[in-house]
């Protein structure tokens, strides 16, 4: 038989009020108290039945998570900031992927309804904002990532992508870089077009003259690889190539590194993210660093701060900068060109 919350009263010698007081926090408990009914349901091995608690403070002590993917080492850190912050504030996790589907992430957000006290949703894709505000509830608190808001009065986190992926082009031109090509991320996600509008603008300042030079990518692996049957075959070849995330830039450095190309002597190779296989690499890899971790923990900190301490307060938006890192596959360039380096 379970024990009950009574049976933790009894044996402690307190009301059952008073149990709840101190399993839960409240500092109208004496010091004395709560260590004794502590120690009695640990004793005793009690654990508070989640379901009635919900019941009597609508609480649930659960944060839905609602992701495009869950593949790739981007959403692996991303997942690892949330976890930390939720572990520390006894929060549990409800994850679900949408694989960038407008009608599954619709349904994600409903069935997560009631389910949770709030939400954390990352949708980058610059086709659905208006699909997302329709299907984001009022009374659900939330928390968006890296996502449009069109004015949706929802409180936001996003990184300063137009601005980072111009230092990386200038980063390029200061080590005597001028044709640098763009392998693109998906031309429906938010981030992309930043990074892509960055890149173009920045070249054309620093290059005048210059033609912006991409090739469409979808963020992945291979398609960082397949960009090379257009760039490196063919004259003139670029020299340096930029890509808007660190996965296609490591399927392009493998490609070059299947061609036996010397990178960075023949062509300097850049990506974006600093996600951690980056420095591993051989050559280590040149990006702008978005710590992914902090901004998952960062938003996780913003949920739990609107659920709790000003839940009707308006939503805010904070934008995080990127930081240039300077490896091995770019060429050297003056130390006040370098933001930073590791």
């Amino acid at each position: 038989m379970s024990v009950t919350i009574k049976d933790v009263a009894r044996q402690a010698n307190v009301s059952v009020a008073t149990v709840s007081r101190a399993l839960n926090g409240h500092e109208n408990v004496a010091d004395a108290v709560r260590t004794r009914v502590l120690a009695v349901a640990k004793e005793l091995r009690y654990s508070p039945h989640h379901a009635a608690r919900s019941l009597s403070s609508r609480r649930t002590n659960t944060i839905g998570v609602v992701l495009p993917d869950l593949y790739g080492e981007f959403f692996s850190e991303l997942m690892r900031g949330i976890d930390q912050v939720a572990r520390d504030h006894r929060q549990h996790l409800l994850v679900s992927s949408y694989h960038g589907n407008p009608q599954e992430q619709a349904e994600a957000l409903r069935t997560m309804r009631g389910r949770v006290d709030g939400l954390l949703v990352l949708s980058p894709y610059a086709s659905d904002a208006s699909h997302l505000a329709e299907n984001l509830s009022p009374s659900q608190p939330a928390v968006l990532i890296n996502s449009q808001t069109l004015g949706t009065g929802v409180p936001s986190l996003s990184i300063d992508n137009y601005r980072a992926a111009g230092e990386m082009v200038r980063h390029l031109v200061a080590g005597g870089r001028r044709r640098i090509a763009f392998i693109a991320g998906p031309s429906d996600n938010f981030d992309a077009r930043d990074r892509l509008r960055g890149y173009c603008d920045a070249l054309a300042e620093s290059v005048p003259g210059a033609e912006p030079w991409v090739v469409q990518g979808d963020f992945s692996e291979a398609t960082g690889h397949s960009a090379a049957r257009q760039l490196l075959i063919g004259s003139p070849r670029p020299d340096a190539v930029f890509a808007a995330n660190d996965m296609m830039a490591l399927g392009f450095l493998f490609a070059c590194q299947q061609a036996g190309m010397d990178v960075p002597g023949e062509i300097a190779v850049a990506g974006f993210d600093d996600i951690p296989l980056a420095r591993y690499t051989h050559p280590s890899l040149t990006t702008m660093r978005v710590d992914i971790a902090g901004i998952g923990a960062q938003a996780m900190r913003m949920l739990l701060q609107h659920l709790g301490d000003a839940p009707d307060q308006p939503g805010t938006s904070e934008t995080l900068q990127a930081n240039l890192i300077v490896r091995q596959s770019t060429t050297a360039v003056p130390a006040r060109a370098v933001s930073q380096s590791g």
